[in-house]
């Protein structure tokens, strides 16, 4: 997921070089949200990974 963050950010950067605003702003906004998801879901991963210790 992190890669796909990571994809959508370039594409963002890309966009916005060649004046796409609307097109950056949308893989900006969709590389924020996946961001956030792989954010939280590692952050789950690693307190359950401390529970079981």
């Amino acid at each position: 997921m992190l890669y796909w963050a990571i994809v959508f950010f370039i594409v963002a950067v890309v966009a916005a070089i060649f004046g796409f605003g609307g097109v950056a702003s949308a893989s900006a906004g969709i590389a924020q949200i996946l961001f956030v998801i792989f954010a939280v879901l590692f952050v789950i991963a690693l307190l359950l990974r401390v529970m079981r210790k």
